[in-house]
């Protein structure tokens, strides 16, 4: 189907390129082309003394700019590693009396954003500049669409692609023109890397676990839904993969671990994506006290990998991984930032105190719930240092043990940095009597209208039946983790490819 509503450079474009194929010059040719180096390495390496290395180097990237000098022109390239500039004279590419191919290429068919591949030797300008003098040229990617055009002079950038919605959605683009953001990328390959050489060296076995369920465990949240045809069943895209992972526990692995891909039907913001990344692993006979301890080597170490310092720079906050972390318990936490004492509070109580707060609540919540609101409301914003928030109430922790000492509450803690959640772990529950009614109070809950409460999985229920070891588990918020380690503002800078609202199209563009 023919495209309609181009723009006037991009029927410039496509008359370019029935030109190129008019003449001759396949614009797609095929694949294969003998890369032998790169951008930085040429110009990190090349030296008076090392010439004799550079001297037949063959290279591909796409054209960024271009100075036309008469019978000669200058071109810089792009490829995955930098740039480099390329000199490119008429007699080189045309050594023959008939110059016009070169003509044909290169002062009229060529645009910026163009694909090419050259071989030639390297030398450097008069002006100190490493360079490729061309000997071949290959045409290997015609651009159909104009890039946007981007300016540097004297080391600075002007004109860069900032607009959120073009870098998010077009974040091809955006890596082109804007080639530092692949960095932000390539240091979250490494953070999750040093990750999960961390647990391999301990000894833990990475899995995999279900995406699509039957029933959406390990998670209070709102699953996204979709149909199973061959079994006409409901079938639900994973809001956590923890149930999994503790029947792995209790099959006779110690120590099991996975970086999944979660999906929760929830609001998008600066801090959440309805697609992310959390880690998640599972340690028989060990604690959440075991696990605080852990968690600390782990992001000190983490950070070390990506930053080469257990201190980073947060929105202008300066924020240390350095192990030890300040633990808080949940109701000291309240009572320090509102004054009151909630500990002894029944739901109706608190709900008063909730209203007292100017905190929005509404019937469906029950006691877990409306304690969860003070403390988002009131309190996370003030955890910027990395800081464990412990011992929670049984009501928000339908899948942890009972605390050994506190009545009333259980073993668990979550990780605060710079006023959010990126960790949460348990003591992990393993009486499948006391499970089975955490279970049935969720359902309570859901039948109130509570569309985050947990079904009952009456599977996970009879794997613990056959008996679970102690056991301590985590989940860690990735993404959130990358946006602080690379001092990235929204999630949507760490995500290659966030969720975007459909675009409103009129026609095929």
């Amino acid at each position: 189907m023919q495209q309609t509503n181009l723009s006037e450079q991009e029927q410039i474009r496509r008359d370019k390129l029935a030109e190129m194929i008019m003449a001759g010059i396949d614009p797609f040719p095929a694949p294969l082309y003998p890369v032998n180096n790169n951008s930085f390495n040429i110009k990190q390496h090349f030296t008076e003394e090392t010439k004799e290395q550079f001297a037949d180097v063959c290279v591909a990237g796409r054209i960024m700019s271009v100075r036309d000098m008469g019978k000669a022109n200058f071109a810089v390239i792009q490829d995955s590693a930098g740039k480099i500039q390329l000199y490119i004279r008429r007699d080189d590419i045309c050594p023959g009396e008939d110059k016009s191919l070169y003509d044909i290429i290169w002062k009229k068919l060529v645009d910026i954003g163009d694909i090419i591949g050259v071989k030639g030797y390297v030398f450097k300008t008069k002006t100190g500049e490493t360079s490729i003098h061309v000997k071949e040229l290959t045409i290997l990617t015609k651009s159909l669409k104009p890039l946007p055009i981007v300016k540097e002079a004297e080391g600075q950038t002007f004109d860069a692609v900032t607009d959120p919605e073009f870098k998010y959605r077009q974040r091809y683009v955006d890596l082109i023109v804007n080639p530092e953001v692949k960095e932000t990328f390539v240091k979250r390959t490494k953070l999750i890397n040093a990750i999960r050489n961390f647990l391999n060296e301990r000894g833990a076995l990475e899995v995999d676990t279900p995406v699509l369920q039957s029933i959406p465990g390990g998670a209070t949240a709102r699953p996204f839904i979709t149909h199973h045809n061959a079994l006409d069943i409901p079938m639900y895209l994973r809001i956590a993969n923890e149930l999994y992972l503790k029947r792995l526990i209790v099959g006779g692995f110690d120590w099991v671990y996975e970086f999944s891909r979660d999906f929760r039907n929830e609001g998008m913001d600066r801090t959440h994506n309805p697609e992310f990344t959390i880690l998640e692993f599972y340690v028989a006979y060990k604690d959440y006290l075991w696990m605080m301890e852990t968690t600390e080597q782990l992001l000190e170490t983490a950070a070390k990998a990506v930053n080469g310092s257990t201190t980073v720079t947060v929105d202008g906050k300066e924020i240390d991984f350095k192990a030890p972390y300040k633990r808080i318990s949940m109701y000291d936490a309240i009572k320090e930032h509102t004054g009151v004492d909630i500990s002894k509070m029944n739901e109706d109580e608190i709900r008063t105190v909730c209203r007292q707060l100017n905190i929005h609540v509404d019937k469906t919540m029950g006691k877990g719930k409306l304690i969860d609101e003070i403390f988002g409301n009131k309190c996370e914003k003030h955890y910027i240092q990395p800081t464990f928030i412990t011992d929670y109430p049984v009501e928000m922790s339908p899948l942890t043990k009972k605390h050994r000492s506190k009545q009333g509450l259980v073993e668990r803690f979550e990780l605060m940095v710079n006023g959010k959640e990126i960790a949460n772990a348990y003591s992990e529950l393993n009486d499948p009597l006391d499970q089975r009614e955490r279970f049935e109070e969720q359902v309570k809950l859901m039948e109130r209208g509570d569309d985050e409460a947990m079904f009952i999985d009456y599977d996970f229920l009879r794997a613990l039946e056959y008996g679970m070891p102690p056991t301590s588990g985590i989940g860690l918020g990735i993404d959130r983790i990358c946006m602080l380690m690379l001092n990235q503002p929204s999630i949507q800078d760490v995500l290659l490819f966030p969720m975007m609202r459909p675009e409103k199209r009129d026609s095929d563009s």
